[in-house]
């Protein structure tokens, strides 16, 4: 079914910029106004992301859409947090979490985005307590140093042996804080002293439970100094480090302040810098569930594709934390738990109770917080069969086959839906593989956004160049591993390929569009076919092969890339080509034979490519002779055993001769409709009578007076040559060519090309241009050298060629 996620944060931040521009916020409306405008905004906006995937041709049952937020998916989020909770792999604790200030909500590990940045490491004297010496720390963020309530030293590190007894006396307050020792710390990074700040550091939060010391959280929700951030208080986070800076150089505390760059945590949906803080939040425990969706990939009962994601997948889920699930907005799934205020009971239940359960009191109130988007998605692969009721459709459609989705959801979406679907479906895994596909970039590989304005709309995309255009674009791009780099060029060029595709339909029409579809039967017997029918057959039959191949592996860029090779190069440059005189000869046999497979191989191109170009694929096929019906329900090809390489070494061996005359013509510039002789000399007796058995054909698509055929002899006077394995080919020129004329018009192009090399070769021996210019830059350059190399190479060939000659 197609999905629809209420994306909880994202959600309620665009309705609270909608109503910041009518001056309002959220708590002016109140929770059940505001999640109301939610719903308006939902209505309004919902259908855009379903409309724009029917344009792109997703071929998905739409009676079957679900919202993360319908009533049948509600209930089923209700269930499993009960069912999580009473298994005891849910509570509710006061532990360090990350902190949004913008959008005031924590936010699991996987929801913060780490971006590398330039910053200061500061150098800060914590001197003791007795006046005996300081110790110096570092920290990149020095207002967190209101929040120490400690110094910790390694218990082997003799230098700091003698401070068990003696405490630290905190800079820019009247605090004495202590000495621990404790294993975490390196002895020999830094000075080997590290301040503590349990309340706003995850591995300082660790230290202080592990010796006691408490917590002092010096900043509100807003990121703003609270009151135990003494004169500070009231100073937004980063314009209190800029005071603390200067408080410290004045004081004499500060010893030194040095760049670093380094890893910064930042909001994933509005790019605050994320702040870790102590806060009271429901969580996961995760060990166990994440246990068994590694057990899962490991054991080969699900497969990720590309393989290389399987160490990034154990890496992190062999180092996952307990994951945060509430959220401090008012959109999405409230928890289902309740507190009574007279007794404390804590009450968690699937439906809403009306007292509480321990005292019979009414005054219960309901927790205030949501769950995480990703709670409610994880449970996808049921939910939306109707579990928890054991539905017919649960028990047909769990587990599904294939997962596809993008790279960067994998921990976010994928190894949750892993860790519930094996919690909540007894063991058994919610889809067998899961291929994870790249992001779409520009044509420099950067991220598009609108304030590069670098971004590609599908929408418009598809309007100027066709959906068909845009879809066999992405298909051919998707290469596992590799990052989806769009240019609208190549997006052109692939609708000059729906156009080939299209024109060679149209060709095939002429010929069949009277014929009955059962003209095809005569492919069931292909070695009474003429060689070149032989030929296209066993192709056809090896592309069906590769394509199936390449789809079952999920290598979807290779599926494509065969499919284009065989219907450009082989289909239509060669066999069209090759069979216009059989479909217009007087021999009937000859024509139904041209016909039947024209018409057999053009139905597999059309099933083949289908699912990449539905909108002109079912078009073509709505024409083809015969009551057909969709294109869409007919069986995908399979491979009937044609394939024959004797048969396609002996075209090949044609096609090699073929194309060395037409090499000759072209390279001598000899005009299209000039008729020409060739002579062609191989010593091999069954290759020369393959090509006399062919040179009606030869003859014909090489525009030929006579063709002649020897083992062996002299090289004709002025010729052109072409040699193909043992085969030598030549085609004698004089008077065809005006080789003064000529040799100018060579000369000038090579004074040409010479030209732009030199500019070329002045810029890549430029140090400063290959230190300054993005590598791209430099890397195109370097094509266009290797390019005008290999023009100024053909030149020097065609110069020589024409001295033979004249």
């Amino acid at each position: 079914c197609s999905s629809d996620l209420h994306a909880g944060i994202a959600t309620q931040n665009v309705v609270e910029r909608q109503l910041a521009t009518e001056g309002k916020g959220r708590h002016d409306l109140g929770r059940e106004a505001f999640i109301e405008r939610v719903w308006e905004w939902r209505k309004e906006k919902g259908g855009t992301i379903i409309n724009q995937l029917k344009r792109m041709g997703a071929s998905c049952d739409w009676d079957r859409e679900r919202f993360t937020m319908d009533e049948g998916l509600s209930t089923a989020v209700r269930e499993a947090f009960v069912k999580l909770y009473r298994d005891g792999l849910i509570y509710k604790g006061d532990y360090i979490v990350n902190w949004c200030p913008r959008c005031h909500t924590a936010l699991a590990d996987d929801e913060v985005e780490h971006e590398d940045k330039k910053g200061k490491l500061y150098h800060i004297r914590y001197p003791f307590a007795d006046g005996s010496g300081d110790v110096v720390v570092a920290t990149t963020r020095p207002e967190t140093m209101l929040g120490d309530t400690g110094v910790a030293v390694h218990p082997d590190d003799e230098r700091y042996s003698h401070l068990a007894d003696v405490g630290i006396k905190l800079p820019l307050t009247d605090r004495t804080i202590p000495v621990v020792f404790d294993h975490h710390v390196q002895k020999d990074f830094g000075t080997g002293a590290l301040k503590v700040t349990p309340a706003h550091d995850r591995d300082d939060y660790e230290i202080g439970l592990r010796h006691t010391l408490p917590l002092m959280k010096v900043m509100d929700d807003h990121g703003v100094m609270n009151e135990n951030a003494g004169s500070y208080q009231g100073l937004d986070r980063f314009e209190c480090r800029k005071k603390i800076v200067e408080d410290l150089k004045s004081q004499g505390f500060l010893v030194e302040v040095e760049d670093y760059d380094h890893a910064v945590g930042q909001c994933y949906r509005c790019a605050t810098v994320v702040e870790p803080t102590t806060s009271l939040q429901w969580f996961v425990s995760v060990r166990p569930l994440a246990d068994k969706a590694v057990a899962a990939v490991r054991d080969g009962r699900i497969t990720i594709y590309p393989k290389t994601w399987y160490n990034t997948y154990y890496s992190w889920m062999d180092n996952i934390r307990d994951w945060c699930i509430s959220r401090q907005i008012w959109w999405g799934h409230r928890i289902p738990a309740w507190t009574c205020k007279d007794c404390g009971e804590l009450i968690v239940e699937s439906v809403d109770p009306t007292k509480c359960p321990k005292c019979d009191s009414t005054n219960i109130e309901q927790e205030t917080d949501v769950l995480d988007t990703w709670f409610s998605s994880a449970l996808w692969p049921f939910s939306t069969m109707g579990w928890p009721e054991n539905t017919k459709e649960l028990q047909t459609f769990y587990p599904t086959s294939v997962l596809i989705t993008s790279f960067d959801i994998l921990f976010f979406w994928v190894a949750r839906m892993m860790m519930f679907g094996l919690h909540f479906m007894e063991d058994e895994v919610p889809f067998k593989d899961v291929y994870l596909h790249a992001l779409v970039r520009d044509k420099h590989g950067k991220k598009m956004s609108k304030s590069t304005g670098n971004v590609i709309d599908p929408l418009v995309i598809m309007e100027q160049y066709g959906t068909d255009a845009m879809r066999f674009t992405l298909t051919a791009f998707a290469a596992q591993g590799r990052e989806i780099k769009l240019d609208e060029e190549r997006i052109e060029g692939y609708r000059f390929f729906i156009n080939k595709l299209w024109n060679a339909a149209r060709f095939a029409m002429m010929h069949v569009e009277e014929c009955d579809a059962s003209i095809t039967d005569v492919v069931q017997n292909p070695k009474e076919l003429p060689l070149i029918h032989q030929w296209i057959l066993s192709r056809t039959d090896k592309t069906v092969t590769d394509v199936r191949r390449a789809l079952d592996e999920y290598r979807f860029n290779d599926a494509a890339s065969v499919i284009y090779q065989f219907v450009w190069h082989e289909f239509c440059d060669w066999y069209l080509e090759w069979i216009k005189a059989d479909l217009f000869s007087k021999d009937e046999l000859l024509r139904d034979q041209a016909r039947g497979t024209l018409l057999h191989v053009l139905e597999t191109i059309l099933k083949l490519i289908h699912p990449i170009t539905p909108f002109v694929t079912e078009e073509i096929w709505s024409v083809l002779p015969g009551d057909r019906p969709l294109l869409v329900t007919s069986e995908y090809p399979m491979a009937q055993d044609w394939q024959d390489d004797t048969i396609e070494s002996q075209v090949e061996l044609l096609m090699g001769v073929i194309t060395g005359i037409r090499n000759i013509r072209s390279e001598a510039d000899v005009h299209p409709s000039a008729k020409i002789d060739a002579f062609v000399l191989c010593a091999d007796a069954e290759k020369t009578d393959l090509i006399n058995a062919f040179s009606a054909s030869i003859s014909s698509m090489t525009r030929l007076d006579s063709l002649t055929v020897a083992a062996e002899g002299d090289k004709p006077n002025d010729a052109g040559t072409y040699i193909y394995q043992d085969i030598e080919m030549y085609v004698p020129l004089k008077g065809l060519v005006d080789v003064e004329k000529e040799r100018e018009k060579l000369e000038r192009e090579r004074n040409k090309i010479e030209k732009s090399l030199k500019q070329i070769n002045g810029k890549l021996g430029n140090e400063k241009f290959l230190a300054n210019a993005p590598a791209e830059i430099v890397e195109k350059e370097k094509g266009k050298q290797a390019e005008l190399e290999a023009k100024l190479t053909k030149v020097a060939d065609a110069e020589k060629r024409l001295a033979e000659i004249g």
